[in-house]
């Protein structure tokens, strides 16, 4: 079982490497719970293009999520800027020509230059294969780091979320040998409701009948089928919350329990004593929990 929860970071150097005066491209990826797979890339400008190789990567390693990757320079960037000199010049002699046309009392300040687009220029960067290779290279590192610790907060969740079930199963324990006492109590209120009702009307009911209408209205409050597909349903997520491969759980799981969680309601909603009615409700909170709980499994 793996947690949708998890931080990498990956590192890996172009040319000779930093000891020796190279570059260090940095991969950072966050990952948080989401039903599907979201991607959302933070790129250096220079380092865009690359955006095609880490989703390539982390669709290797990764199924469902909301993932934020930052790509970087780990220090500077093997590039230097350029300034065109000729374009500079041209731009100065234009504008210096503008201003004494419009403003010849005015100062014309240098600073100008910064807004004239294409001045600048950057040059020697890294060749495009060399570039991929270390993105792809740091791109795995940081997915590594990321999976080994989805899969250590997994196991936190699975072992939280089997003791959980395993309470489930022994209060259901508890409460299935209580069923037919709760029944003859459900029987012992209708006679009793009936009668006082006919008291008060003064009206009368053949014995057969009125025994066989409370048997019926009793047979509707039985839960024990309720209580034996919660407990069937209890015994199939064991084993996926026992699970240890990095197979994706989270939807089986998720649906095994809003399916426990409607037997609960319907069971909660048919118990006649409050002592009973109080063990369901600890179990609807304990499924509540376990809900809220299974939205951040893999």
């Amino acid at each position: 079982m793996q947690s949708m929860t998890g931080y990498g970071r990956g590192t890996a150097p172009l040319g000779a490497g930093v000891a020796a005066g190279g570059s260090l491209l940095a991969v950072d990826i966050r990952a948080v719970n989401h039903r599907f797979f979201e991607l959302r890339l933070h790129l250096e400008p220079q380092l865009s293009v690359l955006g095609s190789t880490i989703e390539e990567v982390l669709r290797k390693h990764i199924s469902r999520g909301r993932v934020d990757v930052t790509l970087r320079w780990d220090g500077q960037a093997p590039t230097r800027v350029q300034l065109d000199t000729a374009r500079a010049r041209a731009a100065f002699e234009a504008l210096q020509q503008l201003q004494s046309e419009l403003a010849p009392s005015e100062p014309f300040p240098l600073s100008l230059l910064s807004n004239v687009p294409g001045l600048f220029r950057e040059t020697g960067g890294p060749a495009a294969e060399d570039l991929t290779r270390a993105c792809r290279a740091a791109t795995e590192a940081a997915c590594r780091e990321l999976v080994a610790m989805r899969r250590a907060e997994g196991e936190l969740l699975g072992r939280d979320l089997a003791a959980r079930c395993a309470g489930i199963t022994r209060a259901l324990a508890e409460l299935t040998p209580t069923l037919p006492e709760l029944v003859r109590l459900q029987q012992e209120k209708l006679r009793a409701r009936v009668a006082q009702l006919l008291a008060a009307t003064g009206l009368s009911l053949e014995p057969g009948r009125l025994e066989h209408e409370i048997a019926v209205l009793a047979d509707r409050a039985d839960i024990s089928e309720e209580l034996t597909r919660l407990d069937a349903h209890a015994r199939a997520l064991s084993p996926l919350l026992a699970a240890g491969s990095d197979e994706p759980v989270g939807h089986r799981i998720d649906f095994l329990l809003q399916e426990m969680t409607r037997e609960a309601n319907t069971s909660a909603a048919k118990l006649p004593d409050a002592a009973s009615t109080q063990v369901m409700l600890g179990i609807k909170a304990e499924l509540l929990r376990m809900r809220e709980q299974v939205q951040n499994v893999l």
